[in-house]
């Protein structure tokens, strides 16, 4: 691997950090119904562009730090074909949140594209 490569897969995993709460928050917050882990990684992929690139594993993690925080909810209910499933749903408060890191992410993402201008064309 490069020194590019590893500078550029640094730089995507750090940005990915915050970014993946965010569209998980997302996704939940639109969906509107409780979906376990392998359905919200599926939407991601549908509607996420290449969020979690292949990482299906790396929003668990994330899933149970959200519900930590007091952002999400999560109930565990027997699955037909195989073990127990934990179905997650977004609360008020975690609305509350997506809608204040909606507006950073906005804020930070224009800031960035500005300063970008120019340099890149």
């Amino acid at each position: 691997m490069s020194d590019h490569e590893v500078h550029l897969k640094k730089f995507q995993k750090e940005l990915s950090a915050g970014t993946v709460s965010l569209a998980l928050l997302a996704v939940l917050a639109r969906t509107g119904e409780p979906l376990y882990g392998y359905l919200i990684a599926k939407e991601l992929e549908r509607v996420g562009e290449g969020v979690l690139s292949g990482k299906q594993s790396a929003l668990y993690p994330v899933l149970r730090n959200l519900e930590a925080a007091g952002l999400l909810e999560s109930q565990i209910e027997p699955s037909v074909a195989g073990p127990p499933r934990r179905y997650y749903r977004i609360n008020e408060r975690g609305r509350q949140v997506l809608e204040q890191w909606t507006q950073a992410w906005r804020a930070t993402r224009d800031s960035v594209d500005s300063v970008l201008e120019g340099v890149l064309q």
